[in-house]
């Protein structure tokens, strides 16, 4: 593994000689943040020894350098999923190498669907904790301890003082925002009705095809994490409708200019080191 970063690491900055503080993962119909940020430099998955493709609508798949909110990012323009068929260890490959080009934060966009009742489509949901319903786990196999240790806390998998900033944020603009548990399970299916009354009643408030993995490895690497969901569609008894991937899509680009608006901001108010 290390080896691999390494070789991707090398490739990257054989392009680009640039040290990012902060990575953004832009999940599904979220990719437009990246018009708000002073590009430096742009490479396409494809051209980088050992990522992954993306292959899903909705994920343009490429790296992109340079600052938003004054400060240095890298963000990845589509994320890779359990359900194209990569390993957890592929899939999350991207994460170790953002953490190996100098990140300090990684901030994960997903959209989601809903299945608190409180909820409605277009809610911002601040993630404060995950219920892992993927059947596996980035970490399993040998553990190389030059990446993190065998056995990682995860009591704080979400950074509290950035949720903190985050809904301070919000509601200066008048945001309306959630704060809740996603629950992370392998998709490609939407979930049955009794399978959105089972995932709430385990607790969770939203459930999506992402997220977790990336949180998992990044707090192997000790990286402090920040995860937002946009509520696509509802898992509601009685608002449960037909759903497709185009409407999950067309709903969180509705929500984007708010998401943005507040991610941005967040990362302008950092102190200077990040």
């Amino acid at each position: 593994m290390l080896e691999k970063i390494k070789e991707t690491i090398d490739y990257i900055h054989g392009l680009i000689d640039y040290k990012p503080r902060i990575g953004i993962v832009l999940g599904t119909g979220l990719g437009g943040l990246v018009k708000e940020i002073n590009v430096e430099g742009t490479i396409p998955y494809k051209d980088i020894p050992n990522f992954p493709l993306s292959t899903v609508k909705g994920h343009e798949g490429q790296l992109i350098f340079g600052k938003l909110g004054g400060k240095k990012v890298v963000a990845m323009q589509g994320r890779f999923h359990y359900y194209e068929g990569y390993t957890m260890q592929e899939l999350t490959f991207p994460i170790r190498v953002l953490k190996m080009l100098g990140i300090e934060l990684l901030i994960l966009s997903n959209a989601a669907g809903g299945v608190n009742q409180e909820y409605e489509i277009g809610d911002l949901m601040v993630i404060k904790d995950h219920i892992n319903l993927m059947g596996d786990n980035p970490l399993i196999g040998r553990n190389d301890t030059g990446l993190g240790p065998r056995f990682p806390d995860m009591s704080e998998a979400y950074d509290k003082k950035i949720i903190r900033q985050f809904t301070k944020i919000a509601r200066v603009h008048n945001i309306h925002f959630q704060v809740g548990v996603y629950a992370a399970v392998t998709g490609p299916t939407f979930e049955t009705p009794a399978e959105y009354r089972y995932i709430r009643t385990l607790g969770a408030d939203a459930v999506g095809m992402s997220t977790v993995p990336e949180a998992i490895v990044a707090r192997h690497m000790s990286l402090p994490v920040f995860a937002v969901s946009v509520i696509s569609d509802l898992g509601v008894e009685g608002k449960i409708v037909e759903i497709s991937h185009d409407d999950v899509i067309d709903a969180a680009s509705m929500v984007e200019p708010k998401m943005t608006l507040v991610i941005k901001e967040m990362i302008q108010n950092m102190s200077p080191k990040v």
